[in-house]
């Protein structure tokens, strides 16, 4: 489950090739976002599908004011890219883009919508896979306050950005402020708990071996009463993706804890040429 840890400043051996590749809540449009890491994992993998499993961009956040720096905008272009280069790009969209779900059958750039999907892996084993909102109590049932625990966590997330780039200048990799503060709340690791108990229950009711979402910011990978329930994380507080390596076999990885910000800072700076690609003819 846990990601191999090479030495840290690696760069051409983490380039690696993947069946499958899931990412979620990305959170595009607010401050919170780690599009550079984003960026970065992107360059140095490769893979035949990917799952974009929802709140790819935060209409929520972007309804109260516009923010969109360039860094979010090449990540809208690398994944465009990646549809255009042939890999089968499926986006199933989350609760905070869902007016993304009014287009699902669609086909957007190459990219295809869904509510959800089944995804099989190379061992045979079959996997749901939704983004998860639909299983939380507070989204589905009081709207008011899921928009106001929206702006709290907004608050914790920019005092992350802030501490994030104290330790930055200081040449301390990335750490979650907001994801320890996380785990440390009893009250939310018990809402934690209540999800993934939920979520796990839908997979079994459909009839497949595991569940594969989002939402709740917290990569995991157990087994729930049978069930292989794998949450694939975030890109704002955790920068983790879920990968399915060609035997059938899942991993999470945690890509700030594989880069240092001194060489995704010396990789970005000669990386914008790579995004700007020639329009297809």
């Amino acid at each position: 489950m846990s990601a191999e840890t090479p030495g840290e400043g690696m760069s051409e051996s983490l380039d690696r090739r993947y069946r499958t590749v899931f990412i979620s809540d990305i959170h595009l449009g607010t401050r919170g976002c780690q599009a550079e890491l984003l960026l970065d994992f992107i360059r140095h993998m490769d893979c035949e599908t990917l799952y974009l499993v929802g709140d790819i961009v935060d209409g929520w956040k972007l309804k109260g004011g516009w923010w969109w720096p360039q860094a979010h905008n090449d990540v809208v272009q690398k994944l465009l890219r990646l549809a255009r280069k042939g890999c089968n790009v499926i986006y199933i969209p989350g609760n905070h883009d869902e007016v993304v779900r009014d287009f699902c059958g669609v086909h957007l750039g190459g990219v295809v919508v869904t509510r959800d999907a089944v995804h099989e892996a190379a061992d045979g084993k079959r996997y749901l896979v939704l983004h998860g909102d639909e299983f939380d109590g507070v989204t589905r049932n009081a709207r008011w306050l899921a928009f106001l625990g929206d702006w709290a966590y907004r608050t914790v997330l920019a005092l992350n950005t802030v501490f994030n780039h104290v330790r930055r200048r200081m040449g301390f990799g990335y750490w979650s402020l907001s994801a320890y503060l996380k785990v440390k709340v009893k009250n939310a690791l018990q809402f934690i708990e209540n999800f993934e108990a939920a979520v796990a229950d839908e997979a079994r009711r459909r009839g497949v071996d595991g569940v594969i979402c989002g939402h709740i910011h917290k990569a995991e990978m157990r087994d729930i009463g049978g069930v292989a329930y794998i949450n694939d994380g975030d890109w704002v507080e955790s920068c983790t993706a879920l990968v399915e390596h060609f035997d059938g076999r899942m991993e999470i990885l945690e890509w700030a804890k594989l880069r240092s910000w001194s060489v995704i800072d010396r990789i970005g700076a000669l990386a914008p040429a790579e995004v700007e690609e020639p329009a297809a003819a």
